[in-house]
């Protein structure tokens, strides 16, 4: 724990960007009847049929401190949809950092093994080599930014019916442009010494 809050505290510096990752998962729902359009004495009308199309599956991005996330759907999250999500980090989204800061849960898929499992050996070291990977600790998924981010994404965005990922990309990709437009960086408060004093039933006692 004290190590990811110890990563939140460094300044901001691009050689070296603090970046977040979290995935998630979102049924695909269609209308059975089309709504009927608001009008004077009352809202959207949806039916209360629906019809199910499938799970997209959402990752994202966060480098708090500069306020910019990056949110991609996917048709699985397995280790080479995450390898090629970091890759894509790496080259095209932070091509001049020297290492990228990660900070992200324990799911099996997060970690090096997926660059190797995805791609040649050399490729992957050169991935891998980027990357100065801090683990959230298990049920300390609340410490991941990206986590809080995908929170305010699925009530801004995404609580509503929506039937294919195509159409989900474009909603998500205004929602992701008028975040980032605004450039608020994330100004996380929690540090260790509060851990220590608000925590203290997680430390051994000595």
């Amino acid at each position: 724990m004290e190590d990811v809050l110890a990563v939140y505290q460094l300044p901001h510096d691009p050689r070296f960007p603090v970046v977040c990752m979290d995935e998630s998962s979102k049924q695909l729902v269609g209308e059975v009847q089309a709504p009927i359009p608001a009008a004077p004495g009352h809202g959207q009308i949806l039916d209360h049929e629906y019809v199910r199309h499938g799970v997209a599956e959402i990752f994202v991005e966060i480098e708090p401190l500069a306020g910019r996330r990056h949110v991609e759907v996917t048709e699985r999250r397995t280790r080479k949809d995450w390898a090629r999500f970091i890759k894509d980090m790496l080259d095209e989204r932070y091509p001049d950092a020297i290492k990228v800061r990660l900070v992200m849960d324990n799911l099996n898929t997060h970690g090096t093994a997926s660059l190797y499992e995805t791609f040649a050996p050399a490729e992957a070291q050169r991935l891998a080599a980027r990357l100065e990977i801090h683990h959230t600790p298990k049920h300390g998924s609340w410490l991941n930014i990206a986590e809080i981010e995908l929170s305010a994404l699925n009530s801004q965005c995404l609580n509503r019916r929506i039937p294919t990922q195509e159409c989900m990309r474009t909603q998500i990709a205004a929602w992701q442009a008028d975040r980032n437009n605004r450039g608020a960086p994330i100004n996380w408060r929690f540090t260790a010494e509060d851990a220590r004093i608000k925590l203290t039933r997680l430390y051994p006692k000595l």
